[in-house]
């Protein structure tokens, strides 16, 4: 996959030509118009380059001015670097999100030189064992392995969001915002927010988007209902014990698609009609899940991509840099105007 040239909101690659910053690999791909492996493959003198593509890439390189860190360059050169996928302790790993993002990122870890593995996090909240370098899920405040791994000078990115590291996420609070805005338009000034455990980074941003919106137009805070666990299952309960008090909410955001479909089968199972009588908007656009469901979407593939080119400049001791990806709304046939 060739990396856009464009740069986005929060990502500071310096554009084609613009030598005022550093170039990372990013720029040099997107000059050369190849995939980071690529770059990678011809500037550490790899097989498997046409021998025009690898003259292109070092013209792009000695252009923009492009040095990548001897030391680290060494060690990205050992054959494979092990990449460790670890997910926060506490958090759950068999989800279809997980699921997906892994397909995406060994689809783009491929031909790269990178290898890509799981680690479970112990007890304390580390990863059980060192590895060449880490991806990081499940975000949250006060994770212990971002100063570990910054103590040991482990190369590693954060899926997620957090000061000073090398970090890439879905505009999370944005999306919640467009929920939100989205629901207002259609008449529902007094819409339930369903999330889990609010430790999440994730669900605390989605959160806090939907929350301001409706701040912005005078609306009073959502009710928030917390479910168990971040499933169909969870979101079943939750919505099923409110409605069980007689409530009967006009329209519900669920932080992700899995819960609103527990949702959708909560208000079905007592007779509620989505969308006549319930908007339901999720969050993710997972295929299949919200198949059929008002969501917000992100991009799953775009989100792999990002964190393996930042895999590459961290194994390539480039500045730390943060990355912020778009979210849009995708309205299907889960919400209408308020009856």
């Amino acid at each position: 996959m060739t990396p856009p040239s464009r740069t986005r909101r929060g990502d500071r690659a310096t554009a084609p030509g613009d030598r005022r910053a550093r170039a990372t690999i990013l720029d040099v791909a997107a000059l050369a118009q190849v995939s980071i492996g690529t770059v990678s493959r011809a500037l550490n003198g790899r097989d498997g380059v046409h021998p025009d593509t690898r003259e292109r890439v070092r013209r792009a390189a000695t252009e923009l001015g492009y040095h990548p860190d001897r030391a680290a360059r060494e060690l990205s050169n050992r054959r494979p670097t092990r990449v460790a996928l670890n997910v926060a302790h506490g958090y759950r790993r068999l989800t279809p999100f997980f699921i997906l993002f892994l397909q995406h990122l060994n689809d783009h870890l491929a031909n790269s030189g990178l290898r890509v593995h799981e680690v479970a996090s112990d007890s304390d909240g580390l990863p059980e064992h060192d590895d060449d370098a880490f991806v990081l899920l499940g975000a949250h405040p006060d994770d212990p392995r971002l100063d570990h791994l910054v103590r040991r000078g482990t190369p590693f990115v954060l899926v997620g969001h957090h000061p000073g590291v090398r970090c890439v996420a879905p505009d999370d609070e944005h999306g919640g915002r467009l929920a939100a805005e989205h629901l207002l338009r259609l008449g529902h000034r007094t819409p339930l927010h369903l999330s889990a455990t609010p430790r999440s980074q994730v669900f605390s941003d989605r959160a806090s988007g939907f929350d301001a919106a409706l701040a912005d137009a005078n609306c009073a805070p959502a009710t928030v209902l917390t479910a168990d666990e971040p499933s169909a299952v969870g979101g079943y309960r939750a919505l099923r014990a409110h409605l069980d008090t007689g409530a009967r909410p006009s329209a519900l955001f669920a932080a992700t698609d899995e819960l609103a479909q527990g949702a959708i089968t909560a208000a079905g199972d007592v007779g509620l009609r989505v969308p006549n009588d319930l908007s339901v908007i999720g969050f993710d656009d997972l295929p299949e899940i919200g198949t059929n469901l008002t969501t917000i979407r992100q991009d799953l593939d775009a989100l792999a991509g990002a964190t393996v080119a930042l895999l590459h400049e961290a194994l390539a001791g480039e500045p730390v840099r943060a990355v912020r990806l778009p979210v849009r709304l995708v309205s299907r046939g889960t919400t209408a105007e308020r009856r």
